[in-house]
């Protein structure tokens, strides 16, 4: 009795889910009323309003109603999910802050469906792409790919890639009137609006120019390991023998070495914060320059697994080995954890510091307005509510209210002290536009602090703070696409006029293409030079 149930309780559910796929790929691809339109673009407006602390900073209320409401007059005709996401995101990117987006819904899958692509790669993830002097172009691969790094992307199906990045700037939010992050992102990640603008696809066919040949390569999800035409019967017995012999039994002193190995790599991969998918350390350390006597910690993010041992043994070397300079290069560092530049800003002064102001929100209850959205599955939903005294009463004890404005304090609000090991010599940061969010935060206290000489290019992320740290993410009722709103102000204590730009280099130097194609780092060779006193 008790299978026939469990038994129907399956079926029921599998109906429902691909009852529930069907419906949503249905919702999503329609064109959608016009009334229903105006709700969804009134709907997000409304959140802005309730959940962004800063929402008029850089652009009045007077303005944003005028944009919202003339968008709502614009459209006149039923029109389908994308098309109304671009339209949307043109306007919420006067909002002027660069943590709050805008995604179109996506297909979903049945269980079976998801399953079959598991099995499948397309090696298009294996390019990572730049854009400079109006050239988009390879500037990373992995594979068998990597004879096509520095070659001009030419065509994007049929489509010039400058239209698309035109396109696309039309839809990127930076942190205030910044405008170094929006073609420094369109380029890095442009797959990614790529797919945002397009949809889903299992094929691209780029056309490319590589010194002085041009030529096409096609790209298709394919599967990982092609065994369709591999029968037992078709296995001579050489083979199955070779297997044998290729198996070799390990002593258990071996066995007990090779583990020790893997431990010592999961260790390492975990301090320098490998991305197996990029095959590449999200923090490293080296030693260059004459006689190896400049420190150069390059740090591609703040996100990727324990931080603390690396930080903690590269000071440590730093100090023993007596570096003549750092360089800090946070070029392509889209962020992370407040807690991780904290930590290290306690390596790079003598004083006692506050890394960040008490930040502004518009609810005491950020962590549960976040976790209770309309887009969490109903899974978490339940478990926020069995929680919901524990949060609250969590989020309660971080809250304050001054001066008519309530304030959420993240730990790296608190005083902190200067690490015994702190470095006392000269600092020289790399930035460019895509330096955003906690690289912009870690930026903004050691110019505050007159800590560093920045070389490189304006950083994405504002000098006086951003809106980001917890999120609220909203799913509008009919199109389906989804709002990222931001529900704290983030910022350090140090401030600049005007408002609404970012730090600013002492130096600033905008990489060309043809320095990538000469394999130059025009930035970090400044700093050499600087070094050596040429400059």
């Amino acid at each position: 009795m008790k299978q026939k149930i469990l038994l129907t309780f399956c079926v029921v559910f599998l109906l429902v889910s691909c009852g529930s796929v069907e419906k949503h790929n249905l919702q999503v691809t329609k064109l959608h009323p016009v009334e229903d339109l105006h709700e969804d673009v009134d709907k997000v407006y409304e959140q802005l309003q309730r959940n962004h602390p800063h929402l008029y900073q850089f652009a009045s209320k007077e303005i944003l109603d005028f944009k919202f409401d003339s968008l709502k007059h614009a459209i006149t005709e039923p029109m389908d999910s994308r098309t109304f996401y671009k339209q949307l995101a043109a306007v919420t990117k006067y909002v002027g802050q660069g943590h709050m987006s805008l995604s179109p819904p996506s297909k979903r899958f049945t269980k079976k469906e998801r399953k079959a692509l598991n099995k499948t790669k397309f090696d298009i993830n294996n390019l990572d792409f730049d854009y400079l002097d109006d050239k988009l172009f390879i500037v990373n691969a992995r594979g068998n790919d990597s004879v096509l790094i520095n070659a001009e992307v030419l065509k994007v199906e049929d489509e010039k890639p400058q239209d698309l990045i035109r396109d696309y700037t039309k839809v990127i939010a930076s942190d205030g009137f910044n405008t170094t992050f929006h073609q420094r992102v369109a380029g890095n990640r442009f797959m990614g609006y790529y797919a945002k603008d397009k949809g889903r696809f299992d094929s691209i066919t780029l056309t490319l120019r590589n010194s002085d040949s041009t030529f096409v390569k096609m790209y298709k999800r394919v599967l990982k390991k092609d065994t369709t035409n591999l029968k037992k019967d078709s296995i001579s017995l050489d083979t199955l023998s070779l297997k044998k012999k290729k198996k070799i039994r390990l002593t258990k002193a071996e066995k007990k070495t090779k583990k020790l190995e893997r431990k010592a790599k999961r260790k390492h991969n975990a301090k320098f914060g490998y991305i197996a998918a990029r095959d590449e350390y999200t923090r490293n350390l080296n030693f260059i320059g004459k006689d190896s006597s400049v420190a150069l910690l390059k740090i591609r993010g703040f996100s990727n697994n324990k931080y603390e041992a690396f930080y903690d043994e590269s000071f440590k070397a730093i100090d023993s080995l007596k570096a003549d300079a750092l360089i800090i290069d946070l070029r392509n560092n889209f962020g992370g954890r407040l807690k991780e530049i904290t930590y290290l800003y306690t390596y790079l002064t003598d004083k006692d510091f506050v890394m960040i102001n008490p930040s502004e929100v518009k609810t005491r209850f950020p962590i549960l307005k976040s976790l209770m959205a309309n887009s969490t599955p109903n899974s978490l939903k339940v478990l926020g509510g069995v929680l919901s005294p524990i949060l609250a009463t969590m989020d309660a004890l971080k809250s304050s209210k001054k001066d008519g404005k309530l304030y959420y304090k993240f730990k790296s609000s608190k005083a902190q002290e200067a690490n015994p090991l702190n470095y006392k010599g000269k600092i020289y940061v790399l930035i460019n536009g895509n330096s955003f969010s906690a690289s912009s935060l870690l930026s903004t206290k050691l110019r505050g602090d007159n800590r560093a000489t920045f070389v490189g290019e304006e950083t994405g992320g504002a000098f006086n703070g951003t809106v980001a740290g917890l999120y609220k993410i909203y799913e509008a009722p009919n199109t389906k696409v989804r709002a990222r709103i931001g529900l704290a102000h983030i910022d350090a204590p140090n401030k600049v006029t005007p408002d609404g730009y970012g730090i600013i280099p002492d130096v600033e130097i905008i990489p060309t293409y043809k320095d990538r194609l000469n394999n130059v780092d025009p930035e970090l060779e400044w700093v050499l030079e600087d070094l050596e006193g040429k400059h």
